[in-house]
């Protein structure tokens, strides 16, 4: 399981707009939020993914990935490894890009099917951290 090299990844931080986040608590002392409330702040636009919230850091959340109305550039994972063979059932029906979990969320077998099937996958990294190393 090869991640994108550090240059590959500023170029997705670079382009990219939207950020899904699933699993986005609405507590602000989590880290879901402390994360995601920084990459809103250094310009991204979050959707949160939460059944059980109906609106984190002033966006409206959604229940599935497949509800959000938009496209998605990054879909960050705030899930345990047990979920990610179903998530990534999800998140291939949305066709976003980035298949991103954060620190030790990893499925070697969902990496390489996703990564088979085109898409750019990042595991076991925190985004805030890598957006701030390369910024």
């Amino acid at each position: 399981m090869d991640n994108p090299t550090r240059e590959q990844i500023k170029t997705i931080l670079d382009e990219a707009k939207t950020i899904a986040v699933i699993g986005l608590s609405p507590n602000p002392n989590r880290t879901s939020y402390m994360v995601s409330e920084a990459m809103q702040k250094a310009g991204y636009r979050i959707i949160p993914v939460n059944p059980m919230a109906d609106e984190v850091l002033g966006e409206t959340s959604y229940a599935s990935l497949t509800d959000i109305p938009e496209p998605v550039d990054i879909v960050n994972v705030f899930r345990r490894s047990e979920f990610l063979p179903e998530i990534a059932e999800e998140f291939k029906k949305i066709n976003a890009p980035v298949f991103w979990t954060q620190l030790n969320v990893v499925d070697e077998n969902v990496f390489t099917e996703l990564t088979e099937a085109g898409y750019t996958v990042i595991m076991d990294r925190c985004i805030k951290v890598e957006h701030a190393i390369l910024k």
